[in-house]
C-alpha cells in the first residue's frame, strides 16, 4: 500500500492572491523540495523569490511582497518565526491583501509553531504541515513514493545507480528511525530531512556518470560527513553516522545477496522498477526489530516505555476538568475505575511456597531469576493496592 502523498498543488489551488499559504514546521522535515517541485510543474521559476528571515531582512522582505504584489510572483517567507520583533508588520501586510492584487501573486511562508505568531494571520491563511513517517517501512515508501521511472533510470549506470541509491534511502531511514530509542539511538537527536538524502542522490548521479570507476571511499566521506555530518555536533554520533553508512555503501551492495542486516530481512534487492521497490518494501516488516538498526534486543524497552508514557500523557490531557450538568464529577470516575483496578489485583504471592518449590539450583539458573522477578511483582502489588485504597 502506498502512503498517502502531500498534495501540496491541492493546496495552492485551494487560495488566491488574498490567501498566504503558511508551512508549519516540525522537527525532521523540511517542505522546501515539495515546495520547489510545485514551483518547477507550475514554471515558476522566474516568477519566484524567497527570503529567509532574520536580523536585517525585514525592510528586504517587505520591497519583496510589494513588487510580487504588482507583478503576481511568489513570495516564499522562510522561518517566520526568527523575526519575532516583524510579526506585527506581517500582519498588517496580511490583512492588506485585496483582490486588486496580481491574481498570480502568492505569499507563501513557513514557521516553528510560535505562540507570537499573528493569530489573525493564522485564520486567513492555508496552513500545512509534514510530519516525518516514523518506521523503516514508511520512511522507505515516502522516498520511493516521490521518485518516478525516469529518475531511476536518468543515470549512464542505471543498475548501479539503483542499487547505491536504495543503499542511500536505507541508510536515511535508519538515522531518522534511531532517534526513537532515545541516547541509545544517538547522544542528541538531529533533526535530518529528506534534503540530506536528496543532496546525497544528486551528488551519486555525478559521481556515476563522470567517473568509470565508483568510488565508495569518496560516497563514504560526503554521505557522513558533509551532507548529513554536517549537522552532527557530538564526537561519538559522528563516529556511528560514519560507520552506518559504511556497513550499507560499499562494494558488496551491488550483488542480490547482500544484507542490510544480520536477520537478512532487509536486503539489496533486483534492480527494478518503481513499482517493483514499492512491493518489495511493502513486504517489509511493519515494525523493524531493533537487529535492523544494529542494535540489541534490549534498546526497545526505551522505546516502548516512551511510547507508553506519550499515551498515558495524551490521554490525561484530554481527561474532563470539570463534570457536566447532571453526569459523573471527575472524581467519582476516577474512583470507580481505581475499584475496578483492585478488584483485578491478584493475591500476594506466597514468597517461601515458591521459594520451596523452585530452590536456587546450580543447574536451574532460571529459579533464581523466577524468585527475583516474584519479589519485584510482590513489591508492585502491595504498593498498587495501598494506593488505589
Amino acid at each position: 500500500m502506498t502512503p498517502p502523498t502531500f498534495n501540496l498543488g491541492q493546496c495552492f489551488r485551494d487560495s488566491s492572491s488574498v490567501t498566504p499559504l503558511i508551512f508549519v514546521l516540525s522537527s525532521g522535515s523540511d517542505p522546501i523540495a515539495s515546495f520547489m517541485k510545485l514551483v518547477d510543474e507550475l514554471d515558476m521559476r522566474a516568477r519566484f523569490q524567497t527570503i529567509s528571515l532574520g536580523q536585517g531582512q525585514a525592510k528586504k522582505a517587505e520591497t519583496m511582497i510589494a513588487q510580487g504584489m504588482n507583478r503576481g510572483e511568489w513570495i516564499l517567507l522562510q522561518n517566520c518565526h526568527l523575526s519575532v520583533s516583524w510579526l506585527p508588520k506581517l500582519e498588517a501586510i496580511v490583512e492588506g491583501l485585496t483582490e486588486e492584487n496580481n491574481p498570480g501573486f502568492r505569499l507563501w511562508m513557513t514557521s516553528m509553531p510560535s505562540k507570537v505568531f499573528p493569530v489573525s494571520a493564522l485564520q486567513n491563511s492555508v496552513k500545512m504541515t509534514m510530519e516525518p513517517p516514523t518506521g523503516l517501512r514508511s520512511n522507505l515508501l515516502q522516498t520511493y513514493t516521490n521518485f518516478d521511472d525516469k529518475l531511476l533510470m536518468d543515470c549512464k549506470k542505471p543498475n548501479e545507480y539503483r542499487k547505491i541509491l536504495f543503499a542511500f534511502s536505507f541508510f536515511h531511514a535508519i538515522v531518522q528511525d534511531r532517534r526513537k530509542f532515545g541516547a541509545i539511538g544517538w547522544n542528541i537527536p538531529y533533526a535530518f530531512t529528506f534534503e540530506d538524502f536528496d543532496v546525497c542522490r544528486r551528488q551519486l548521479k555525478i559521481f556515476l556518470d563522470d567517473y568509470d570507476k565508483i568510488d565508495f571511499t569518496v560516497l563514504n566521506y560526503i554521505g557522513s560527513e558533509i551532507n548529513y555530518g554536517g549537522r552532527v555536533t557530538d564526537d561519538k554520533d559522528i563516529r556511528l553516522i560514519k560507520s552506518i553508512l559504511n556497513r550499507f555503501v560499499h562494494e558488496d551492495v551491488l550483488l542480490d545477496t547482500f544484507n542490510f542486516s544480520a536477520s537478512g530481512n532487509y536486503k539489496s534487492m533486483v534492480v527494478g522498477s518503481r513499482e517493483d521497490y514499492i512491493n518489495y518494501i511493502n513486504s517489509l516488516p511493519l515494525n523493524p526489530n531493533p537487529e535492523a538498526f544494529g542494535l540489541h534486543e534490549n534498546a526497545e524497552i526505551i522505546t516502548n516505555q516512551n511510547d507508553t508514557r506519550l499515551i498515558l500523557e495524551n490521554v490525561q490531557s484530554i481527561q474532563p476538568r470539570a463534570s457536566a450538568g447532571g453526569g459523573k464529577t471527575r472524581e467519582e470516575l476516577i474512583g470507580e475505575i481505581a475499584v475496578s483496578i483492585e478488584e483485578k489485583l491478584p493475591p500476594p504471592f506466597d514468597e517461601d511456597a515458591i521459594a520451596e518449590k523452585y530452590p536456587t539450583d546450580y543447574n536451574e539458573s532460571m529459579n533464581t531469576v523466577l524468585c527475583q522477578e516474584i519479589g519485584k511483582y510482590q513489591k508492585l502489588i502491595v504498593m498498587m493496592t495501598e494506593s488505589l485504597a
